[in-house]
């Protein structure tokens, strides 16, 4: 008797398991949802890489902290995601169009069978075809375009990773419709090495939500209005870090920077200065990598509000605005 040789082929992932039915949520409902774990959306602000949302603001929302950020109108028909919604179902047929591959709605939210706070909402499921099981659907604007000009961005690839992450399939289709009229379809393929480094990294930020502890701050402009709406008011208290190593390390390092930023400063405009000297009266100069213009703007009118309400101060009683104060950050040394 002979003995068996052992399978050597790789386990098959499991499916995704379907969460709760979106049918008939609303989108608070939904939103609500949302807040239980990581959502396909959510991935490259978890680990650091949204050009959009920084680890603050996402950990904000998903430990209920939220209710000071503006919040997105989905009728807005101004704003990007209005017509991602609305475009959405025309970008699917057209990918059917160029392909042939069938597509179909989940109208689900899916959960990863072994990670509970892995979540996924999936545009289209691809029926039919052996390459490829997932379709996400996307359109980009004038602004939104230039991300597009080397393929899918980075935080777009951590999106459809995650995706194939949850649900175990092999490959997902981005369509992406770019200023109304190009229509492009890119092809990512599973990557178990990159799956474990995005889940190994999401795992880090929901153990953040799960101990409700604050992940760091990372200087983009969503961290800046995450912590004003965090602490938007000072309680008038010192707080003494002089033997806090870490803390007065990162004084030291600050004032560094800022020396070096007001050197740069003063070096520019020094710099801007000899090229405005030079030109004289010209409106643009051309150089072998550049050039700069130095033209002046249009004459407009301004209303002279002090002088207004010197002669009539009884406006500033009937149109008065409550301004609330901000806190403002200021270094001593």
């Amino acid at each position: 008797m002979t003995n068996a040789l052992p399978d050597e082929r790789p386990a098959k992932a499991r499916p995704a398991l379907k969460l709760v039915k979106t049918q008939e949520l609303s989108r608070d409902q939904w939103l609500a949802v949302r807040k239980g774990g990581i959502g396909s959306s959510d991935a490259a602000a978890a680990v650091g890489l949204s050009p959009y949302k920084a680890p603050l603001e996402l950990w904000m929302e998903k430990t209920g902290r939220d209710a000071a950020f503006p919040k997105a109108d989905p009728g807005d028909e101004t704003s990007p995601m209005y017509w991602g919604n609305l475009l959405e179902p025309i970008v699917a047929a057209h990918y059917t169009k160029r392909t042939g591959h069938k597509v179909r709605r989940i109208n689900a939210v899916l959960q990863h069978p072994q990670e509970p706070w892995m979540l996924a909402n999936v545009d289209r499921e691809v029926i039919g075809a052996p390459d490829v099981q997932i379709l996400e659907c996307k359109t980009a604007g004038m602004n939104g375009a230039r991300l597009w000009k080397d393929g899918v961005p980075e935080y777009v690839q951590l999106q459809v990773l995650h995706q194939l992450a949850v649900t175990g399939k092999q490959a997902a289709d981005v369509a992406v419709l770019i200023c109304g009229q190009e229509l492009q379809i890119h092809r990512i393929e599973r990557d178990e090495a990159l799956i474990a480094q995005l889940m190994n990294l999401e795992r880090q930020f929901w153990g953040h939500v799960e101990r409700d502890e604050a992940p760091p701050a990372d200087g983009s402009d969503s961290a800046d209005v995450a912590l004003r709406c965090l602490y938007p008011r000072d309680g008038g208290q010192t707080v003494d870090l002089s033997r806090d190593l870490e803390m007065s390390a990162v004084f030291s390092d600050l004032l560094a920077i800022r020396q070096v930023l007001a050197t740069n400063v003063d070096l520019e405009a020094q710099l801007k200065q000899r090229i405005q000297q030079r030109m004289g009266e010209a409106s643009k100069a051309t150089f072998e990598t550049g050039e700069v213009s130095w033209k002046r703007s249009k004459d407009g009118v301004a209303l002279d509000t002090a002088r207004l309400l010197k002669a009539q101060p009884e406006l500033l009683q009937s149109f008065a605005v409550a301004k609330p104060g901000s806190r403002r950050f200021l270094v001593n040394n």
